[in-house]
């Protein structure tokens, strides 16, 4: 199973889209400055995700989220409160 996650550094007001196999792992990895990128934004919460059977849905949807529609409906996720985390 595949993880299509997005991450929300509040202190720094960023987001951040991935997709893993391991969440938890994925998860202490950016808020352990294990990631380039997510490393100058921690600390990191998960805020949304999906699960997909196989990578390359995940890695699909993953690019959807990245794009701006994808983007305006995280950023709306965050503002309005609406939070889904994995089971």
């Amino acid at each position: 199973m595949y993880i299509v996650y997005v991450l929300y550094s509040k202190s720094h007001n960023k987001i951040y889209v991935g997709q893993t196999s391991d969440i938890d792992k994925r998860l202490s990895e950016h808020n352990n400055g294990l990631s380039f990128y997510t490393k100058r934004y921690i600390p990191w919460e998960l805020v949304y995700s999906e699960k997909y059977n196989s990578r390359s849905e995940a890695m699909k949807r993953e690019k959807q989220l990245k794009s701006q529609k994808g983007r305006e409906f995280i950023w709306n996720l965050i503002n309005g409160g609406v939070r889904q985390l994995t089971d």
